[in-house]
């Protein structure tokens, strides 16, 4: 992969030594879980778009340094799905693709160390692996999937990708068996997403798509504000249910991101993507 262009600015320079300095301090100092968790907290976009090509080599370079940290491999995966999300909302979307396939090379390499799982295994196969895993591997099952599920998505279509979404499907499909709660219900979010991705008439669920997404909002009490941008945007506009997007989306907007302090960037992006949706309602009903 090529990696992202070189510092711009001195906070970007300062962002990545203090982070080496974090590491390299030993004892009473944050570990790299801790500062993936803490990017949730921020509430400064912009921050996180100076910084983040910084953050990515700093982990690109550990994870080369030692490769089977199965700790750090995870919060790779976790990070770099993490900015495929943010580069969009940072003006450059064109880098989202480039990001989706590190993050999927991860996740893949994530799911084959902790469950044997291939890209090139069929279902069956896949499926008997996926019965000797247990609870302790949701969250490399979760992220290894849902890395994978972005690639996918900006492939745009591409048969040799979307064939793949089964596979995907069925390891998420695990996770929500294993722990449904994972990640504020994050399964049944991807399932919700998944049974909507297509009208009814072409082979979508509606019904599936919205018992998921009614999953989703309850365990994560409404308070992680992707579930409900995801509602809207698919499910509301697949059965063509005005009134439904525009409650979800309003409700977005008028929640207090700061509640929340383990989501605020989650949160915030959410909102975001809310007002954009908003705007173009009448594009969609």
């Amino acid at each position: 992969m090529t990696l992202i262009e070189p510092f711009k600015s001195s906070r970007r320079l300062v962002s990545i030594i203090s982070l080496t300095l974090f590491l390299a301090a030993g004892c009473g100092f944050p570990t790299i879980s801790n500062l993936v968790e803490g990017l949730n907290h921020q509430n400064d976009l912009e921050l996180v778009c100076d910084g983040s090509s910084s953050y990515l080599l700093l982990l690109d370079s550990l994870l080369a340094r030692d490769p089977d940290d199965l700790n750090l491999l995870i919060n790779s995966t976790k990070a770099y799905s993490a900015y495929v999300i943010v580069t969009t909302e940072c003006g450059r979307p064109e880098r989202s693709a480039v990001l989706s396939r590190t993050g999927r090379a991860y996740g893949l390499r994530l799911l084959r160390e902790s469950g044997g799982i291939n890209r090139s295994d069929n279902l069956e196969e896949i499926s008997r692996k996926l019965r000797d895993t247990g609870r302790r591997k949701v969250e490399a099952l979760f992220w290894g999937a849902y890395s994978w599920a972005q690639w996918i998505n900006y492939q745009h279509g591409a048969p040799a990708a979307v064939i793949d979404l089964p596979k995907v499907e069925l390891i998420m499909k695990r996770v929500v068996e294993l722990d449904e709660t994972f990640y504020n219900g994050g399964a049944h979010l991807f399932l919700g997403i998944y049974h909507a991705l297509k009208p009814e008439i072409y082979g979508g669920d509606p019904v599936a798509s919205r018992r998921h997404f009614d999953k989703a909002l309850e365990i994560s009490g409404r308070r992680f504000l992707p579930v409900q941008v995801a509602y809207a945007e698919h499910y509301a506009r697949m059965v063509q249910d005005r009134q439904l997007f525009e409650n979800l989306l309003a409700e977005v907007l008028a929640f207090d991101i700061f509640t929340v302090p383990d989501t605020t960037l989650s949160n915030l992006i959410a909102q975001k993507q809310a007002v954009k949706l908003l705007a173009e309602i009448d594009q969609y009903f």
